[in-house]
């Protein structure tokens, strides 16, 4: 029996559960252990101010190294590039639609109306930055809960809108609230993917799990985090990247601004890809030559989980 750690939201709910159809299916036998995370308890403070998204993930993090679970299962994003001690990634499921949607109290008619300064709610430094480079006569404001919780702040904000992840929406059946999706954006890194991590040196259950690996999407959410790892950025960072393979090339996509969209670096690489697996780190390298480290150094630092 495979204990499944997993957050009590109605979207970690769903990465759970399908999890544990997909382990079933295997015929492996596994129940859910729900574990409250200091993200799901705090909805009043800015993540970066909590300690970036490793606030959602430390608590099973825990669970795990304490033996109370044999896996936990996350939204990849969420996962700190480096991870904790005692920990491995064992397994990362098929990406669904990595990209940003917008959601709308109205409609989107006031993205048409040149001199209109919209309203738009996003706690994301990457959301933003890449928002404002777009409409340079709105502004952002902060918004936190879970998507169910986002979406009735919306209804009953004067905010024109608010940007989801799409993948989540989707998940929650909630597809009908997509008013726009932000193909244009990059997202962040790993958006759209599930991933499972066990103990370190468990290879029982580390084997089990490669049943329900995807390695395409493996690789494109490792060159993903790479590039943000060596630009050593955490969660609240303004920083995107999207990997893709298409005919045997892997195309990666890579955007760091600073929160304002003052400054933006785009990088755009593709290679075949049997030779692509340290794109990420040219990336990011390229991006360090015209001026990353700057722009991150100047972010204010997240607090530390300890």
């Amino acid at each position: 029996m495979i204990r499944i750690g997993t957050r009590k939201s109605k979207l970690a709910l769903w990465q759970a559960y399908k999890v544990q159809a997909e382990l079933k299916a295997l015929g492996q036998a596994s129940e859910l252990v729900l574990i409250e995370s200091e993200g799901d308890k705090v909805l009043d403070t800015p993540l970066p101010l909590m300690g970036g998204k490793g606030v959602f993930t430390k608590a099973l993090d825990d669970a795990l190294v304490a033996g109370e679970i044999d896996i936990a299962v996350h939204s990849h994003k969420d996962i700190p590039t480096d991870l904790p001690e005692g920990i491995e990634l064992c397994t990362v499921m098929e990406r669904a639609n990595p990209f940003d949607v917008l959601v709308v109290r109205k409609n989107t008619g006031f993205l048409n109306e040149e001199d209109y300064a919209g309203l738009i709610a996003t706690s994301s430094n990457r959301r933003k930055s890449q928002w404002l480079d777009r409409y340079e006569k709105h502004s952002t404001c902060d918004i936190r809960g879970n998507v169910q919780t986002r979406i009735k702040k919306l209804r009953e904000s004067n905010w024109d809108g608010a940007i989801f992840a799409a993948a989540g929406l989707q998940r929650l059946e909630l597809d009908h609230e997509i008013a726009m999706v932000l193909d244009w954006m990059v997202p962040a890194p790993a958006q759209g993917a599930v991933a499972v991590v066990c103990r370190e040196g468990d290879t029982a259950t580390a084997d089990i799990c490669s049943g329900l690996h995807h390695e395409e999407t493996a690789l494109c959410t490792r060159i993903e985090r790479d590039y943000l790892n060596r630009l050593n950025g955490g969660c609240s960072a303004p920083i995107g990247a999207y990997a893709k393979v298409e005919e045997g090339i892997l195309k990666l996509h890579t955007i760091v601004m600073d929160p304002d969209a003052e400054i933006k670096i785009e990088v755009k690489l593709e290679k075949d890809v049997m030779l692509a697996h340290n794109l990420g780190v040219e990336a990011a390298e390229y991006a360090l030559e015209r001026g990353a480290k700057d722009i991150i150094d100047k972010l204010p630092k997240e607090k530390r989980l300890h």
